[in-house]
Formats: C-alpha cells, sequence, structure tokens
C-alpha cells in the first residue's frame, strides 16, 4: 500500500488504466515519485497519441490501442472512474490479488502529514452545484480551497498543492475504488436509482455511495431522503438536513431562512440564522437542500453564519442547471440539460407550476413511472427525443393518458429546432417550456451542455423569426 510521500515508489510497477483526464494526472504524479508507469487504453487515434506524446516525456510509458490486457509484472492498478469491474483487465487483476484503486484513492493515500483537510459530497444530483457553494462559503469566510474531484481540478494534483481546505465532489464511480477516505466532513445529498447498468443494482450503488463516511468522519445526510440516513448508521456523529424545520443536529427552514441547530453552542435551545432564501440561486427546492449541505459542511469546519450567507449571496450555478433561456410570449425556456436522471429531472419539474416538458435520451436502465406519476398533474404537454423515448412515452400513457405527447424522432443537427417548435406550440401563456431530459444525451450530443446549447440556439432562432 501507499501509505505517504515519503514511501519510496522507484522501481513499483504501477498500470494505470485509462488516458482521461484523471488517469493521465494520476500518471504524472506517480513517475514524478519515481514509480514505473505504464498507462493503457484501448484508443488509439490522433488526438490519444498527442496525449501520449506529451505523457512519454514526463517518463510515463503508454500502450494505446489494448485496455483489456494486464501489464506482465504489474504491482497496483490505478484505474479511471469510468472503467467497470469487468473491464478484462481490471477482472483479471482482481483474480490474481492486485489491487485496483482509483485517483481519489491514491491522491488520499499520498496526503502528507499536513495536508489539508477533505470536505466532500457525493450523491444522485447536485454534488456540483454543492461543491461551488462550499467554496464560495470556505472562500468568504477566507480560506484557501479549491474544488476538486469530480469536478475542477484532479485531485491527485490538488493534494500536493498548499491549501487550507479542499471541496471535494465524487461520484459513486470514484467511491468504488476508495477503501480508506475519511474526510472530515462529508454530505450524501440524495440517493434515487441512476448507472444502475454500471453497478448491477440500486443497493450496490448506494453502498458505494456509503464509502464517503470514512472513520470519524462527520456524516451529513438529508433527514429527508431515509437511504442517506441509513448510509450513516455507523457513523461517530451525524448532522441532517431538511427542507422542513430542523430538529436539535440538523440544519432546516423556518419561514424564509436557513437555520442551523446541530452547530451552535446548545443545539436543544439554540438555533442560529445562516441566511435567507433569497440568498439561494436559483430558487428552488432541491438547490435549497443543496445550499443547507454546503452550509453543514462549512459549519463542520468552523466557518461562522456570516460567511454562510456571503457565499450563498456570491454563487452563481455553472450552466445547463435550471438556466433561463428567454421568455416568449408569456413563456418561459429554461435549461436543465444537467438532469440526466429522473430523480434530477423531478427536483426540476417541482419547481414550476405548469411545465411543457422535453425529456429523452438514455436513461441508464432507470425507472421513469415514478417521476411521471408524479409529476403528470403539472405537464401542459411532453415533447420527447432520443433513444429511449418510447419508455417515457408509455409511462405518460399509463399515469397521465390526457398529457400531450409529441416524439421527435430526428437525431440530425436540427431536430431540436423541431423540439422547440413543437414546444412552442404546445405552450400557453404563463407556462415554462423546460429541458429536464430525465436522460443522458450520449445517443444525440456529445455531452449534456451540447444539448443544453443546441437547446437555448434553437430557442434564439425561433425568437428570430417569429
Amino acid at each position: 500500500m501507499i501509505k505517504g510521500l515519503s514511501t519510496d515508489l522507484s522501481g513499483r510497477n504501477i498500470c494505470v488504466a485509462g488516458l482521461g483526464v484523471s488517469g493521465r494526472a494520476a500518471a504524472r504524479v506517480l513517475a514524478e515519485r519515481g514509480a514505473d508507469v505504464l498507462l493503457v487504453d484501448a484508443r488509439d487515434d490522433p488526438e490519444q497519441r498527442e496525449r501520449a506524446r506529451q505523457l512519454t516525456a514526463r517518463g510515463v510509458s503508454v500502450r494505446l490501442g489494448d485496455g483489456e490486457t494486464l501489464p506482465p509484472g504489474t504491482e497496483l492498478v490505478v484505474t479511471s472512474p469510468g472503467w467497470r469491474p469487468d473491464a478484462p483487465l481490471l477482472a483479471e487483476a482482481a483474480r490474481r490479488g492486485i489491487e485496483i484503486i482509483g485517483e481519489v484513492e491514491l491522491a488520499w493515500r499520498l496526503r502528507g502529514p499536513d495536508a489539508a483537510p477533505w470536505l466532500a459530497f457525493t450523491g444522485t444530483n447536485g454534488k456540483t452545484t454543492a461543491v461551488r457553494m462550499l467554496t464560495c462559503i470556505l472562500t468568504a469566510a477566507g480560506y484557501d480551497t479549491v474544488a476538486v474531484g469530480n469536478v475542477g481540478t484532479p485531485i491527485v494534483e490538488a493534494v500536493l498543492e498548499d491549501h487550507d481546505v479542499l471541496a471535494v465532489e465524487l461520484s459513486s464511480y470514484q467511491l468504488h475504488w476508495s477503501s480508506t477516505l475519511a474526510p472530515q466532513a462529508a454530505a450524501i445529498l440524495n440517493i434515487a436509482p441512476d448507472h444502475i447498468d454500471w453497478h448491477g443494482s440500486l443497493e450496490a450503488y448506494a453502498a458505494d455511495k456509503g464509502r464517503i463516511f470514512g472513520p470519524g468522519t462527520v456524516a451529513v445526510v438529508n433527514a429527508d431522503d431515509p437511504l442517506t440516513v441509513a448510509l450513516a448508521a455507523g457513523a461517530d456523529r451525524r448532522i441532517g438536513f431538511t427542507l422542513g424545520s430542523p430538529a436539535p443536529g440538523e440544519l432546516g427552514v423556518v419561514e424564509d431562512l436557513l437555520i442551523d441547530r446541530a452547530f451552535t453552542a446548545d443545539p436543544l435551545r439554540e438555533a442560529e440564522e445562516l441566511a435567507g432564501l433569497g440568498d439561494v440561486h436559483p430558487f428552488a427546492p432541491h438547490n435549497i437542500a443543496n445550499a443547507l449541505a454546503a452550509a453543514a459542511l462549512a459549519r463542520a469546519f468552523g466557518v461562522p453564519s456570516e460567511a454562510v450567507r456571503e457565499g450563498l449571496r456570491a454563487f452563481r450555478p455553472d450552466p445547463h442547471r435550471i438556466t433561463h433561456v428567454a421568455t416568449l410570449g408569456e413563456v418561459v425556456y429554461v435549461d436543465d440539460s444537467k438532469a440526466t436522471n429522473p430523480h434530477a429531472a423531478g427536483a426540476s419539474l417541482a419547481a414550476f407550476k405548469t411545465v411543457v416538458w422535453i425529456a429523452g435520451g438514455l436513461l441508464k436502465g432507470a425507472d421513469i413511472d415514478e417521476l411521471v406519476r408524479t409529476c403528470g398533474p403539472r405537464l401542459r404537454g411532453a415533447v420527447l427525443i432520443g433513444t429511449d423515448r418510447a419508455q417515457i412515452a408509455a409511462a405518460l400513457a399509463r399515469h397521465a393518458p390526457n398529457v400531450p405527447v409529441v416524439e421527435v424522432a430526428d437525431t440530425d443537427t436540427g431536430a431540436m429546432d423541431r423540439v422547440v417548435i413543437e414546444s412552442a406550440r404546445l405552450a400557453q401563456p404563463g407556462d415554462t417550456v423546460l429541458l429536464a431530459p430525465a436522460g443522458a444525451s450520449m445517443d444525440m450530443f456529445a455531452n449534456y451542455g451540447a444539448r443544453g446549447d443546441a437547446f437555448a440556439a434553437a430557442v434564439r432562432r425561433m425568437a428570430e423569426t417569429s
């Protein structure tokens, strides 16, 4: 096991699986520590060869075109988070008893004795928003911090830099390959079916999320989500956050205020005001929950309430997260392309009274029925796209049969124009046309950002011609 920065890695044969951002960062750091690093990737194209050339100049060996064969003499595998456990190389390493870790676990083991503490988030939805809220709060409190992990700087590089504290976003993939993490405080925002095709079951997915709570970690959980509460059952200290009135040991909402009853001198008798609902942008119930979770981690680190309010006021969401695109003819057009699973889409739909819903893409094995059953009454209509649109159409037929449905089978570059035109035709004054797909984008677009950009551009083109 690599236990610390003083560990001598000279001559250690380490295989890094994957030439993505985290793989390249891990390979560079390991090579700088004297390890014999061989990075492997199945792809072999001009872009990959240029990346390989850059790594070779840093002392890393690279093998392209073969991501399945375990290199002879491998003592440790550092895998990129997207590699499935049943990938041939990883399966062979496991069969031989060779340890497999991820870049996050590597970063944890490479921390020095005076390393910055970690404040970490995971959850099905809201991770990036919450970690950026936390970063703003910590900055407002005067700390040198950076957002790392599943967002921003690769964490294996950040742990070697001089920061006061790290705001860490962790995906279920990253946590699957982690075994010794123990953040100072960590939060699970929510748990809903997602990536079931990768993890195999909701139970396995949730269990990997629960790895974020290590020995001594202050466990912050969503008191309104029983699954997250259960995952913290063995924690030494558990703090809850809720959209309702907080009990002792919780953060919550009282009238229009965010209130702390966990980190006061006497949580049984005292409550402290942290911010107002108007300090949270964009305003939506799930975003209030994100703000409470970010505040809980900051408070666990000793941040005063004034900095919580200042940080939340300074926060601005990343693109494609309930982003207002335009208001045309008293109809509001909103881009929430980041809603790539039913849970996220449900949170987005709940923020608006009447909606023309643009949905579809790759459902990744998730069930859509509960979302449609819950949100059906607020739907003015639905425009469906992508590979799994028929599943959504069938769910609408079962649970919201009176909702008009338009399926757009096109996948060419003009498809989003047709989607927006059909949505405008269904909408009435006061409605919101909402892109909250509930599915991944890769069947039609490079990523969810490209999907959101296509939607916004189509809305603008329609405005110019109307």
